[in-house]
């Protein structure tokens, strides 16, 4: 009796860390900034001022706010397929190899631990005027693109740098999955005569629904989340090209000191993020059902 009272208070100490670690910095947290979206703060002041629903009107009326949803959708339209058939290439080629899978897997894994500050500051380097690839470019057409400078391109700098980034770290999701699959499966669908091409369209992608399922879920909330690299590079520019959620929470809340304001533009984010999601669900979902997997 005496060791069946005593396992759920070992739970509780063995959970303790984690629990202490969610409430210090998620729920605390989480409910200041609720407080905060019904106020005018500066951080400094000891004072905070009731201001109701001010701050949420002057949001939704924010031509910043709403250049930010559409930067947040175009980096989506960029990274997105990129990620996917990035992360399914690399896995097919590593499960590909006979020996060393798991060295490959270590350095796919290497970007996404990388500082995304010093990357930032190599790519700068590797597209500055004065760099190799612009010298080729001069010498090839006579002129090299301002890459950071063109709203174009600076998008596409900088989508290119975080698919890079997250591209090996979800191919060992991809990996995992690829390597569930039952080689019984393609052996019986290459004694009835199917193709290698038809074994991959009609075994190993809706197969590895699960995997890429999870890849794309786990992107999208990202897409909502980029700062590091928009703001190192280009502060948000050219032309708000590259201006995120994220700059425009740090610009409110740290250079302009509207607490307030930047905790509703934060929560206007974290509701976009929830319905974005909950929408590319519904649609990848329908898929899966016609695949055989009931996703509940």
């Amino acid at each position: 009796m005496s060791t069946a009272r005593g396992k759920p208070i070992q739970g509780w100490l063995l959970s303790s860390p984690y629990l202490i670690h969610t409430i210090a910095f998620f729920i605390l947290p989480g409910l200041w900034s609720l407080a905060l979206i019904f106020s005018q703060w500066n951080l400094i002041s000891p004072q905070r001022q009731f201001v109701g629903l001010a701050n949420l009107r002057e949001a939704l009326t924010s031509p910043r706010v709403w250049n930010a949803l559409f930067v947040s959708y175009r980096f989506m339209l960029i990274i997105l397929p990129t990620v996917l058939f990035g992360s399914l290439i690399l896995a097919l080629i590593t499960n590909a190899i006979p020996y060393g899978k798991s060295l490959f897997a270590v350095g796919f894994f290497l970007p996404y631990l990388s500082s995304g500050v010093a990357i930032s500051v190599v790519v700068r380097g590797l597209i500055s005027f004065n760099s190799p690839i612009n010298v080729f470019l001069r010498r090839i057409t006579g002129s090299s693109p301002n890459w950071l400078g063109d709203p174009n391109l600076a998008i596409v700098v900088i989508s290119g740098m975080i698919a890079w980034k997250l591209s090996g770290y979800y191919a060992l999701i991809v990996l995992a999955g690829l390597q569930s699959i039952p080689r019984q499966v393609y052996e019986a669908a290459a004694i009835d005569g199917a193709s290698t091409w038809r074994q991959f369209w009609s075994i190993t992608i809706p197969m590895l629904y699960p995997s890429l399922y999870t890849v794309l879920i786990l992107a999208v909330g990202i897409m909502f989340s980029i700062f590091t690299e928009p703001y190192t590079l280009t502060s948000g520019g050219p032309q708000g090209a590259t201006f995120t959620w994220q700059l425009e929470i740090f610009y409110q809340a740290f250079q302009r000191f509207r607490a307030g304001y930047g905790a509703t533009v934060a929560l206007l984010n974290a509701v976009t993020t929830f319905v974005t999601i909950l929408i590319i669900r519904r649609l990848v979902e329908t898929q899966g059902r016609r695949w055989g997997y009931g996703l509940e």
